[in-house]
């Protein structure tokens, strides 16, 4: 074994004219969320565990795309989504449409341990929520001034926003493209998704996944994205843990976090490899970003866009926290 490995991600797909006092918010809160996850990898905390810990964290701050900040829907709404996924015997839980549980990934790790099924959805999953006594809070508690702001500016350009923070008409990475970036066909004018995830591997070698996300702002009531499908956003196995971020319908269609796995199984690929080979040739024009651990202590991460948030650290003493290019 090469020891204890985390890797967190707050979204791929970062506008280059983000201002520097908002990127370094970024990085402080990656590297708090990071310094929690060693904290508890340190005290031999299970790889499972560890990342429900951050992701917590993650959606507790209002700062990135997932619980509390989450985007809304068209209805002026948060549907949250997640999963969790253990690699020791591919257990896993994912939960969709969530309006009032303050930690969804807590509720996916509640449906892995505590029910029969791998994924709950809306009512199904709310009624669930409250037969578990996990925390409720009413919906606006996740609703910003900022997001409020933001689905004001997408309904008025019958648009989809990746990103509820940065306004429409500003550079982004879909810049220079001689297209507009495309969903399922129809075009689209911002790609800077943030949605969040954790990926741990603990000094047993035993690697898992969590990723958690508000999904699109001004999205179709009921729309679920990659976050909660398992091999999609989020995948772990014996080999390795995987958490996606970006256009959900490319990762969802290119089975992203399965794929990492699947050509270090078959093909025989490093980890660094896989994600790699993943990248560039599972997205297809797909704008996307990943984070990977490997059972043997490694961490990785790639990306197509012009940035991710993103930090990783390792049991040697190794720790980076990063946005743009590797």
């Amino acid at each position: 074994m090469g020891g204890w490995a985390i890797a967190v991600h707050g979204g791929a797909g970062v506008d280059p004219n983000l201002p520097l006092e908002r990127q370094e918010q970024a990085k402080q809160l990656l590297t708090r969320c990071l310094n929690l996850g060693i904290s508890a990898l340190r005290s031999d905390l299970p790889a499972i565990d560890v990342v429900e810990l951050v992701v917590r964290e993650l959606e507790t701050d209002p700062f990135f795309n997932s619980g509390r900040g989450s985007a809304l829907n068209e209805n002026g709404r948060v549907e949250m989504e997640a999963s969790i996924m253990d690699g020791p015997k591919r257990r896993c839980g994912a939960v969709s449409g969530l309006s009032t549980v303050k930690n969804p990934i807590s509720l996916a790790r509640l449906v892995m341990d505590k029910s029969p099924h791998s994924y709950l959805a809306f009512s199904g999953a709310e009624s669930f929520a409250r037969q578990q006594g996990v925390e409720l809070v009413d919906n606006d508690y996740f609703i910003t001034e900022e997001n409020v702001g933001m689905l004001k500016l997408a309904k008025e350009a019958n648009t989809i926003l990746f990103d509820y923070r940065i306004p429409l008409g500003m550079e982004t990475c879909a810049a220079g493209v001689e297209s507009p970036i495309q969903m399922n066909g129809l075009p689209i004018s911002v790609y800077a998704p943030e949605t969040v995830g954790c990926v741990v591997v603990d000094s047993h070698g035993h690697c898992a996944a969590a990723t958690s996300t508000g999904g699109l702002m001004n999205k179709m009531t009921g729309r679920i994205g990659d976050s909660p499908l398992i091999g999609a956003g989020t995948y772990a196995c014996d080999l390795c843990g995987v958490s996606c971020t970006g256009e959900g319908e490319a990762i969802i269609r290119g089975t992203l976090a399965r794929e990492v796995a699947a050509v270090m199984e078959y093909k025989g690929l490093g980890l660094q490899e896989a994600v790699d080979f993943v990248i560039k040739n599972r997205l297809d024009e797909g704008k996307a970003g990943l984070i990977a651990v490997s059972n043997k202590g490694e961490v990785a991460c790639g990306f197509n866009c012009c940035g991710m948030f993103r930090g990783s650290a390792t049991e040697d003493g190794f720790m980076e926290v990063g946005i743009w290019d590797q």
